[in-house]
């Protein structure tokens, strides 16, 4: 489309404008309104810029979760659930059935077929680089389905169990993973000339093929095909309309295909059956695949029957709302509504209605909600009555149920702007403010047009108004208002001052690269390059700290941009915290990283844990400048590497040299420059006998350890290794960190008083509180453990039972382990290899993806395994069976 130039003098912006000798065509519907200049002036080229706009006005735009089809419009083709062959990552030349677990963009979230529940083994992959296949494609070209590795041993049938999982199941569509289509969302598989079947304005049972001309983030400008040569016909309807339909299925379901009645006359039968038989042909040879339809809702039956009153908009002219009647009922999907007209020779408006029909009101919607009902042309009374109109009329209103949700405002309030497509000329979108919501309808003021018009009124689920921005993410004309706030396109780099609002989400995807220049130090002050985020990297290499589990960071996408800078943050963070052990947790620090010099946006992120939604309030950057501090302060605050995710791609080695620190002995504290001085070893562990307190006081005790850390930034340690937090959310949903006790004794005596400094947790999904030195008078482990049993043999009337618990020592000291180095220098690696010797070596995998030293290994307890580790009773018995001998010999070597 040619893009329309606005002309308006650089002296006179306030002032009232004056027409322009020259006028911008649209392509499409009518004239396009423009701006004028007055003449003589010097001539400058001009672009709205919604951030000044909405400052000026000191509105705010509508969330974009509210515009449900666009946000429908950005998702991928890639349905999880959906079914694939891919090769083996340890054996390229086999391949084995995967499902997508989630998309993101062009990635997905792949698992083999056979682990189940178990996702320790999902992998990412580029749907345009991976060697993916739809399922069959291994037996069509002779290729070898081999089930991994590790679960090989599973199952000893696997074809019966690939027979089973299959069925019923969808597989990934072929067109999707090769061609020309691969990896295409289903807004851009329709391609200019692309053919799809529209049914008529007032027929549900006629249909006649068009042609896209143009496709405008899903928005398509449709032409009837026998029409080519005009454009006068041309239609603008969002893809995800009910009228439009697959070529084919009119001639399914044995409906008429004739071109509709306006333009019938148009050409002879002739020429409208030949260009039917080409349209059908071309659309043979070059099918829309099937995924563009995929999101099509299906109709609801409605309940309706002839006669039966109701109020209606009318979507010719959406200015009134009027009240009408069912004039026909075509079937149990479609009916006819006519608005009434009680002159001698009315003029009958007819508008093709389903039971979802935007528009259509139960009686007395505009007395409950304080909206005038315009009355039927001819009626003779003073104000309309609905109950004197229907005696006149003997007709019976229309069920409250047979209507949907009249009350669902999708999050749109007054005052709120938007972008909207000008009722009486569909090519053109313009700069829309609501001035008023009413239950499900809404009322808008649209600025900058030639001829003023009324406030019209759209349904809150439109698909023909969308959020701030959505023009300039898919580089189409937006009509700005008239005295709007314009940015002059200058030659010379001018460094403007920061601003404090910026436009609402607008779809990373779609924004166009050259667009969205990637910012440089030296600011140009234009707008799209000021608000574009640079490509943000994911460097999993770095050290994820205690909130982010490693082994999820890895299964990010490599980087997320360039786009708008609050939607690729928002995208990164949310990534974060769906990476985070308790993401509840890093939901509430991200709350608190906030600068006042920072030019924000505020965002509302979500996280999911143990089955409970919860939300909270961020500020995230609205400007480039900023993005590389806003990073950092968020990594600070989650105590991770400052290029944990960054601009900066980290390829082997870390400029911070953050690879010589694991949970425990990371002790320096980005961006805070904080030095926590770690005592020696053993310092405060006077191994002297005292009095153990009671499990309620401990519990007390946590409380307290609990509210230091709320106040302060420092994360802590607790020699016993217990969860410092709470196994059960609290109803806040925020505060899900807690005092927890211990479930048995025995547990409470593996405690290691290795330091009272106060370092960053060895299990990032816990936080965890050293005993200080006053405990340091208790017992040690060993020697409590046996006077406890000691004391019983004493006390016990059975000899028997003294002679077992000595059978008990005799056979823990059978099992001694013998250590060569003090477990609190181990390393990673170390403990890898140390559980790769015992009878848990399947599990040493977790040990190197979680980053556990020697002294996170010390502090392991059985809830602690259980949870961060995600493992079953038994297994984590047995894991901790092996941690004890270390304690324990830890203790016996290197704790005196």
């Amino acid at each position: 489309m040619e893009t329309r130039m606005s002309l308006i003098s650089a002296m006179q912006e306030t002032q009232h404008l004056s027409l322009s000798q020259e006028k911008g065509q649209s392509p499409a519907n009518g004239n396009r309104e423009q701006f004028d200049s007055d003449e003589g002036s010097s001539i400058e080229e001009t672009d709205f810029n919604w951030d000044e706009y909405l400052e000026e006005t000191g509105a705010s735009a509508a969330p974009h979760t509210s515009f449900r089809h666009v946000e429908i419009s950005l998702q991928s083709s890639f349905q999880p659930g959906m079914k694939l062959e891919v090769a083996n990552k340890n054996n390229p030349d086999t391949y084995w059935v995967a499902t997508i677990i989630t998309t993101c963009g062009q990635l997905l979230l792949l698992r083999y077929c056979g682990y189940g529940d178990d996702r320790r083994a999902d992998f990412w992959c580029d749907v345009m680089t991976a060697d993916l296949h739809p399922v069959g494609w291994c037996t069509q070209n002779n290729k070898v389905l081999m089930p991994p590795d590790a679960i090989k041993e599973k199952y000893t049938d696997w074809t019966a169990f690939l027979i089973h999982d299959l069925t019923g199941s969808r597989t990934a569509p072929a067109n999707l993973l090769e061609g020309p289509l691969r990896g295409k969302n289903p807004v851009d598989l329709i391609t200019v000339d692309s053919l799809i079947e529209l049914q008529d304005s007032q027929n549900p049972f006629q249909y006649w093929i068009v042609s896209v001309v143009e496709n405008v983030g899903g928005r398509l400008r449709l032409r009837y095909v026998g029409l080519e040569e005009t454009e006068s016909y041309d239609q603008w309807l969002f893809y995800l309309d009910c009228r439009l339909r697959p070529v084919g299925w009119c001639q399914e379901n044995k409906y008429r295909m004739d071109p509709p009645a306006e333009i019938y006359s148009l050409k002879n039968i002739s020429e409208w059956k030949c260009a039917l038989e080409k349209s059908l042909n071309d659309a043979a040879k070059f099918p829309l695949p099937m995924e563009v339809f995929k999101d099509h809702a299906d109709l609801r039956s409605h309940f309706f029957t002839v006669g039966m009153k109701l109020e209606v908009v009318d979507m010719r002219e959406p200015f009134n709302i009027c009240p009408a009647s069912v004039t026909k009922v075509f079937n149990n999907h479609y009916l006819q509504v006519t608005i009434d007209d009680l002159r001698p020779e009315p003029s009958k408006i007819s508008i093709l209605c389903h039971a979802d029909s935007l528009g259509i009101l139960p009686v007395q919607w505009c007395l409950k909600n304080g909206v005038n009902l315009t009355p039927p042309k001819g009626y003779s009374g003073q104000d309309f009555d609905w109950a004197d109109y229907q005696k006149q009329c003997g007709a019976e209103a229309a069920p409250h149920f047979c209507f949907r949700n009249t009350s669902f405002s999708r999050g749109f309030t007054k005052n709120m702007k938007l972008e909207a497509v000008n009722p009486r000329n569909p090519a053109e979108i313009c700069v829309a403010s609501i001035t008023s919501v009413k239950g499900r309808l809404m009322w808008l003021h649209l600025e900058g047009l030639q001829m003023p018009a009324p406030e019209y009124i759209v349904d809150v689920e439109s698909m023909d108004v969308f959020p701030v921005g959505w023009c300039e993410a898919n580089a189409y004309n937006l009509t700005p208002p008239h005295k709007a706030v314009l940015r002059k396109k200058r030659k010379i780099a001018v460094v403007q001052p920061e601003k404090h609002r910026l436009p609402s989400a607008v779809p990373v995807e779609k924004i166009p690269h050259d667009l969205c220049p990637v910012p440089q130090p030296d600011t140009t002050g234009t707008v799209n390059g000021r608000y574009c985020c640079p490509q943000l990297f994911i460097n999993h290499r770095c050290f994820s700290g205690p909130y982010l589990n490693k082994g999820r960071i890895a299964e990010l996408p490599q980087s997320v941009g360039p786009g708008k800078c609050v939607l690729v943050l928002k995208e990164v963070l949310s990534m974060v915290i769906n990476a985070a052990y308790k993401p509840g947790s890093v939901l509430r620090e991200l709350q608190l990283v906030e600068d006042p010099q920072w030019n924000f946006q505020e965002e509302t992120l979500k996280a999911k844990y143990r089955g409970k939604t919860y939300r909270a309030t961020v500020k995230i950057v609205r400007t480039s400048d900023q993005v590389a501090d806003f990073c950092r302060r968020v990594c600070a605050k989650l105590e991770c590497c400052p290029n944990l995710f960054s601009p900066v791609l980290v390829a082997e080695v870390c400029p911070e040299n953050c690879s010589i620190h694991t949970k425990t002995k990371y002790t320096y504290y980005y961006g805070k420059r904080k030095k926590i001085i770690k005592p020696p070893i053993g310092e405060n562990n006077n191994m002297k006998s005292g009095h153990i307190k009671p499990a309620r006081r401990r519990k007390r005790r946590k409380s307290i350890f609990v509210q230091k850390k709320r106040r302060s930034s420092a994360v802590d340690f607790n020699a016993a290794g217990s969860a410092e937090e709470s196994e059960e959310e609290e109803p806040d949903a925020m505060e899900d960190e807690t005092g927890s006790e211990e479930t048995s004794s025995e547990l409470r005596d593996d405690q290691t008083d290795t330091s009272s400094a106060e370092v960053p947790s060895a299990r990032p999904r816990r936080s965890v509180t050293l005993r200080s030195s006053t405990e340091s008078d208790r017992p040690a482990p060993i020697e409590r453990a046996r006077r406890s049993r000691k004391t019983q043999c004493l006390s016990s009337p059975e000899g028997e039972k003294c002679a077992q618990v000595k059978e008990e020592i005799k056979q823990e000291e059978e099992e001694k382990l013998i250590l060569d180095s003090n477990p609190l220098e181990w390393s990673v690696t170390d403990v890898v290899r140390f559980i790769k010797l015992t009878d848990c070596a399947p599990l040493a995998k977790i040990f190197q993806e979680q980053d556990i030293d020697g002294q996170a290994l010390l502090l392991l307890t059985l809830p602690t395994v259980q949870e961060c580790m995600e493992l079953k009773l038994g297994p984590a018995i047995k894991l901790c069976h092996q941690i004890e001998r270390v304690k324990v010999a830890f203790y016996a070597q290197y704790a005196t």
